[in-house]
């Protein structure tokens, strides 16, 4: 059986909620997103379409479900944002100066950070764990639906039961995504990209992983989604039956000032020679360097991303890395020449280039760390590993 919530929270009667649902019964969390991005209305629809179905039905759910709006300026005006990326202020640093501020010197989208960050607050503190959290968006190119994941074993495991490619790293390249920030609090946490902006089938496909969702977290038992089978079968249709793994190798970035112009018909996950002409990027020719694998180039005004570029990773590395990070090896590193913690709390590493250039990306990326350099010659290494809530999910089926 199912309410609407109606506790005397700040979490209830909210016009951001596109659904809010209780069950009867505790039990798992999921906090849904759509339209963090104005110009990526699928989410929002597969959202509002799912919320309907479920506030008609008698399913008995274990747990609480919500779906928010993001950017609501930017979906009114279908930009991707109006002042500043919804999804690219929410790292500690840009939260702590934005709370800081008059209220009436906020950005529209610095109101909606803050709107969004108070929501997610009452629902950690009024809701029981363990704790999911999925943001659905969309690509300006033709693409396979993907999930990308910070590189925490928690969020591999749950994200290896749905039959899309799933891509690891990208947080080493992007400042301030919304997941991110849940990844540092330590929740799973994913982003599904469900397809192009205006295709039909990323609705679809966005509403195929809403299903699935809530068979995975057991907030559904997996009988009483009578069309469970369709779902899965649909969601692997689209992704050509891939569900590799893959890593983000390169980011062409993109300043503000600069002009962009990708080449047309280039998809995500299209395999390119080395030498093929990609972009001009201010009158400059952007060429592949090596053969390689294309992903989400950028076919629109906004964005500060060209195209990045993905490798295929192998279960071998996976596997490896898994028993590598259970091991706590990286307790280790502090030993070594030019390797220090960068704070008390031990949960990232700061490396001196100049003394451990001997390292290598990979090594670290096997035991758990991502990289953010602060200057030519230091490094800040970032461990999910080490800030991920294991215990909350340890008794889940998934674990």
């Amino acid at each position: 059986m199912l309410q609407s919530l109606e506790k005397p929270t700040k979490v209830s009667n909210n016009a951001r909620f596109i659904g809010s649902i209780e069950g009867i019964t505790k039990g798992p969390t999921v906090v849904f997103f759509g339209g963090i991005h104005g110009n990526e209305p699928a989410g929002v629809k597969a959202l509002e379409h799912v919320f309907s179905i479920l506030n008609k039905s008698d399913l008995e759910i274990k747990g609480a479900i919500f779906g928010i709006r993001g950017n609501i300026p930017a979906l009114l005006q279908k930009k991707r944002y109006i002042k500043n990326d919804l999804n690219r202020l929410w790292s500690v640093e840009q939260i702590t100066e934005i709370v800081k501020k008059d209220k009436g010197k906020l950005s529209l989208e610095e109101k909606e950070l803050m709107e969004i960050k108070q929501i997610i607050e009452d629902i950690l503190l009024t809701q029981s764990p363990p704790f999911y959290f999925i943001d659905f968006h969309t690509t300006s190119s033709k693409t396979l639906p993907f999930i990308t994941i910070n590189d925490a074993l928690i969020n591999r495991k749950f994200s290896r039961q749905f039959p899309v490619p799933i891509i690891l790293g990208i947080e080493e390249y992007l400042e301030g995504p919304l997941l991110s920030r849940m990844n540092q609090l330590g929740y799973v946490s994913l982003g599904f990209e469900s397809g192009q902006h205006e295709e039909e089938d990323a609705v679809a496909c966005s509403i195929d992983f809403f299903w699935l969702t809530l068979a995975f977290t057991k907030l559904l038992d997996i009988k009483q989604i009578t069309d469970f089978d369709y779902h899965y079968k649909h969601l692997t249709t689209a992704a050509n039956e891939n569900s590799n793994f893959y890593e983000v190798i390169h980011r062409q970035e993109l300043n503000t000032s600069d002009s962009f112009r990708m080449e047309s018909g280039f998809t995500s996950f299209q395999k390119v020679n080395k030498g093929i002409l990609l972009a001009t990027q201010n009158e400059n020719k952007v060429h592949a360097k090596k053969n390689t694998i294309l992903f989400m180039p950028l076919y629109q005004k906004q964005g500060a991303e060209g195209f990045f570029l993905i490798k295929h990773t192998p279960l071998w590395a996976l596997r490896l890395s898994s028993v590598l990070r259970k091991s706590k090896l990286d307790s280790m590193l502090t030993l070594l020449p030019g390797i220090h913690w960068s704070n008390s709390k031990k949960e990232s590493l700061l490396v001196n280039l100049k003394v451990a250039r001997f390292f290598t990306k990979s090594f670290f990326h096997l035991l758990g760390y991502r990289n953010r350099q602060i200057d030519q010659t230091h490094m800040v290494m970032h461990n999910r590993e080490r800030t991920a809530k294991n215990e909350m999910y340890r008794k889940e089926a998934w674990y």
